[in-house]
């Protein structure tokens, strides 16, 4: 890589557009050029993620109104979106519409909900309400980057956290056969999920000390795990049980299920391994796997264990990072041709 290619962050105040900033800012082929708030135009970058100080410059938020004059500065853009549910198909359409008109070529990956269904019915089934811009759906595909081969699409969508960390270690089981295709997943999130904005059940002082269970059976990505398993060969039903942790960032999820005749703890781990082989983010352990060692990385651990009857798969990501912004950095670097690697091979925090 030499020039690095100008990148507009979309919904650029909230914690995955700052993860997004941060992996932006050490990337060696992609630089931050322009971040979109409509809450903050005109401030300083800096100012709303004081921790990325010194690694931005002068970048400040600009109004959607900058759109047009974005995609005529620059031949060229690669689209990072972090905006809310609902709100970024709108904001794609808007996009895509001046790009043409100034002849801007757009890469575009996006971390909100509305691009994960393939049609707009099933997205209005489980969000309620028409979606934003349903010209768009077949220009974008949804998957995990591990669970697909080169890129399916001219534009991605990024799964939800909970999704990648449950797919990552059902699919290659469920594709070998190893485990019957009726999974139950209890994942438990750290309060970052959530986003910005406090409520009673995430502001952290509510849940810093406490553990509890919420929309159980009933949560939105159930269906997007049914769907995407399904597209990548592995169908099955997922009975989800999604839990709120009294830490800031990272998913632990728990997968129990029935183990399919002859299946063991060991063949599961290779089966793993062996789909894994070549994934520089996935790891496969002996042991289950502790959540600290993955925050601050786009990595994913797993683990099996099995007693015959009974066959439970875990898996650790960070939900800001594999889970959204390294995730949809990947994926970016996959539709430039650029090592997958590019930006994310940042060690660890260790210890927080």
């Amino acid at each position: 890589m030499t020039a690095r290619l100008p990148a507009l962050v979309l919904g650029g105040s909230g914690y995955v557009a700052g993860e997004l900033l941060r992996l932006l800012a050490g990337h060696p082929g992609l630089r931050p050029a322009a971040v979109l708030s409509d809450s903050k135009p005109g401030a300083a970058v800096e100012q709303t993620f004081p921790h990325l100080a010194g690694s931005l410059g002068a970048l400040t938020f600009c109004g959607r109104d900058a759109l047009p004059r974005i995609v005529a500065e620059h031949p060229r853009l690669a689209v990072l979106g972090a905006a809310p549910h609902g709100a970024s198909a709108v904001l794609f359409a808007e996009l895509f519409a001046a790009a043409e008109s100034a002849g801007c070529e757009l890469t575009a990956v996006d971390l909100s909900a509305d691009f994960r269904f393939a049609g707009a019915a099933a997205w209005e089934a489980v969000y309620g309400h028409p979606h934003g811009a349903p010209e768009l759906l077949a220009s974008f595909a949804c998957a995990v980057p591990e669970l697909v081969a080169g890129v399916p699409a001219r534009a991605l969508a990024h799964p939800g956290c909970f999704t990648t960390a449950t797919l990552l270690a059902a699919v290659p089981l469920l594709r070998a056969g190893l485990i019957e295709p009726r999974v139950t997943v209890v994942a438990v999130t750290g309060s970052t999920g959530a986003g910005r904005t406090p409520t009673p059940t995430t502001h952290h002082p509510e849940r810093r000390s406490t553990l509890f269970a919420y929309a159980p059976l009933m949560h939105r990505h159930q269906p997007e795990m049914e769907a995407l398993a399904a597209a990548a060969g592995a169908a099955a039903s997922f009975h989800f049980v999604p839990q709120s942790g009294p830490f800031a960032r990272g998913i632990h999820a728990t997968l129990v299920t029935a183990p399919a005749a002859g299946a063991t703890a060991e063949r599961a781990r290779e089966a793993l391994a062996d789909f894994y082989a070549g994934a520089p983010f996935v790891d496969v352990l002996a042991a289950p796997p502790r959540l600290q060692d993955v925050v601050g990385t786009n990595r994913c651990k797993l683990a099996v264990a099995a007693d015959g009857e009974t066959l439970v798969a875990f898996s650790v990501i960070d939900n800001l990072v594999k889970g959204a912004a390294g995730g949809a950095v990947q994926w970016m670097n996959r539709l430039l041709g650029d090592d997958e690697t590019a930006g994310l091979v940042t060690p660890g925090l260790g210890w927080i």
